[in-house]
């Protein structure tokens, strides 16, 4: 797939989006907008200091004077931006971008959001879009056809707690991290009622089986969370549900379907590696983007803390790989 990719005309991403400060700051961590740049503002405990996050950032709209001083303004120690959306195509565009970055911040120690997503270009017929995918996702998605399988595009609050339990049920099994039912509800709650939230649930024998969670804004549909039963597995229910997302993203007129994160790594033991391999099935093609960089303005708080955030990691490294021990000693 070839996707051109105008650095002034790339669609802004979700996190960048109004409706997105306006849940990020009902969620307590206040959004500021500064010529179209939007970071968040997250307080440390028991200090006048504020982190800033700011996630896939599109570098031409940066002022960094403007930036600079609505820092020094909220008492951050740095910005963060967050994998700025900047893919490396082969043209070498990002290259510039990433010289930008590097003369006015540095390197990230850590990336938050993922390095790399996997784009379908929605604007293909549905027949060069099953040609393009693995030969076993094509199978599965007739099979649960054939199987019986049901998907059904639901906006109530009673399929939003069967996504809050299917997604606990899912994190659980999976030994993954997943925010409070809060943060998705408030999440709903934001954008249900502009159109841009929706459910696709999989029902088998009348049994919600797997629901994806999907959002729309501007000309991409994004799938940042979904869970499944382990009832049922052989249904195949996730892949005929992806492509039903597929179909409601090409009916909202949408061009990009963005499956929001995967992982890069080829060894089988990373806990990002089974969905990676789903995904992937899907065809489209691997987008990977620069790297995060940080904009200090208080450097020695900015070693400080980069310091102890190194140690809390450590510690709780620790505090997993003894508790992986105790459970199956």
């Amino acid at each position: 797939m070839n996707i051109r990719i105008n650095l002034q005309s790339l669609p802004t991403h979700l996190t960048q989006s109004p409706e997105w400060g306006i849940f990020k700051t009902k969620m307590g961590t206040s959004a500021i907008q500064v010529d179209g740049i939007q970071f968040t503002l997250h307080k440390l405990p028991f200090l006048p200091f504020n982190i800033a996050y700011c996630p896939k950032s599109n570098p031409a709209k940066i002022n960094w004077d403007k930036i600079k001083d609505s820092a020094r303004r909220n008492h951050c120690i740095f910005i963060r931006f967050d994998v700025p959306n900047i893919p490396i195509l082969s043209n070498n565009f990002w290259r510039k971008w990433q010289e930008e970055f590097a003369e006015h911040c540095q390197k990230a120690p850590r990336d938050t959001f993922a390095k790399a997503t996997i784009l379908i270009d929605l604007t293909k017929t549905n027949e060069k879009l099953l040609a393009e995918m693995h030969p076993k996702t094509r199978y599965n998605i007739r099979l649960a056809i054939k199987k019986g399988v049901k998907i059904e595009e639901k906006h109530d609050t009673g399929t939003l707690e069967i996504f809050l339990r299917l997604q606990q049920e899912t994190a659980s099994r999976q030994k993954f991290y997943i925010h409070s039912d809060n943060y998705y509800k408030t999440l709903w709650k934001i954008l249900a009622p502009k159109g841009m939230a929706h459910f696709l649930i999989a029902s088998y024998d009348g049994e919600p089986i797997v629901i994806w969670f999907l959002i729309n804004f501007k000309s991409v549909l994004y799938y940042p969370y979904g869970g499944s039963s382990l009832k049922y597995k052989n249904m195949m229910a996730s892949n005929l549900v992806g492509w039903e997302a597929i179909q409601l993203g090409k009916r909202f007129g949408c061009n990009l379907f963005d499956m929001w994160g995967i992982t890069t790594n080829e060894d089988q033991n990373d806990p990002w590696y089974g969905f990676t391999r789903f995904k992937q099935g899907f065809g489209g093609q691997i987008i990977k983007f620069i790297d995060s960089y940080d904009l200090v303005i208080n450097p020695l708080v900015y070693r400080l803390f980069n310091l102890s955030y190194k140690i809390s990691w450590r510690f709780l490294r620790l505090k997993k790989l003894l508790c992986a021990k105790i459970s199956n000693s």
